[in-house]
């Protein structure tokens, strides 16, 4: 199961704030990963990264050794993490922010709408999907050229990013 949500809200503290993620995931035995929604295009860009990181990790040819990490990874269109969190981590301060539950091999916990709603509040964040649609300016945010970017229609801003993700894969 895979549920993507955005939210806003102000970040005090970084690391406790990872760390709070961190010890609800394992209670619920699932895996959260949180990312700068300001890089994310739209949530079809988390779903890709999503699947891309669990194929690696069932083929025993991830990266790093977690499924948030290796979803991070993907999410950023990266191979190494000293360049993935820089650019899609969450940072101090007031924010949006991109969330993603899902759950795979031995973690396998159910994720329920309750389940959001908690750590949502929790973590004091106003739920707001709305953070999850990008723009050209996204785009560019996340690293693609105005060449890059005006070789496609606006329509197809989504494949640009989708392409990055696969492209780990190629740059292993």
């Amino acid at each position: 199961m895979l549920k993507i949500i955005g939210g806003e809200g102000l970040i005090k503290n970084v690391d406790k704030f990872l760390e709070e993620i961190t010890c609800y995931a394992e209670q619920h035995n699932i895996v959260i990963q949180v990312f700068n929604a300001d890089l994310i295009f739209n949530k079809n860009h988390l779903t890709s990264a999503v699947e891309h990181a669990f194929r690696a990790i069932d083929r025993k040819t991830n990266t790093t050794n977690s499924a948030e990490m290796e979803i991070l990874l993907y999410a950023s269109g990266e191979r190494q993490l000293k360049l993935a969190i820089p650019k899609m981590g969450i940072q101090k301060g007031e924010g949006k922010i991109a969330i993603v539950f899902t759950n795979h091999g031995e973690r396998n916990g159910k994720i329920t709408d309750h389940l959001v709603d908690e750590l949502t509040e929790m973590l004091s964040l106003k739920r707001d999907d709305k953070v999850l649609k990008g723009d050209k300016n996204t785009l560019k945010r996340f690293g693609l050229s105005d060449q890059e970017i005006n070789t496609v229609s606006e329509s197809k801003y989504e494949d640009l990013i989708l392409e990055k993700i696969a492209m780990v894969d190629i740059i292993k």
